[in-house]
């Protein structure tokens, strides 16, 4: 672990996404306009290592992770305690 004194520090994520379409008519989807992340910091150390310490938090947060990388979706369907196949949905 990184010896540093931070006295205080906040995350606050905003998600940006817009959803449309019909459930009746069977038109529903999303579309993700933006994520923003807005991190406050109150320590006196360096700049330097406050630079370290922020690349490292940003490199190990799994909300970055999953928004910048493309991860393997798996979906696995039940109705009723039996395997449920719907004809155009990715498993």
């Amino acid at each position: 672990m990184m010896k540093m004194k931070v006295s205080d520090a906040s995350c606050r994520v905003v998600f940006r996404k817009h959803l449309g379409g019909s459930v009746l008519k069977g038109t529903v989807f999303n579309r993700w306009e933006s994520v923003d992340t807005f991190l406050r910091l109150n320590s006196d150390e360096p700049a330097e290592k406050l630079a370290h310490l922020i690349r490292n938090a940003k490199a190990g947060c799994f909300a970055e992770g999953l928004i910048v990388q493309p991860v393997p979706l798996h979906s696995h369907i039940e109705v009723n305690g039996k395997p449920f196949h719907i004809e155009g949905v990715t498993a």
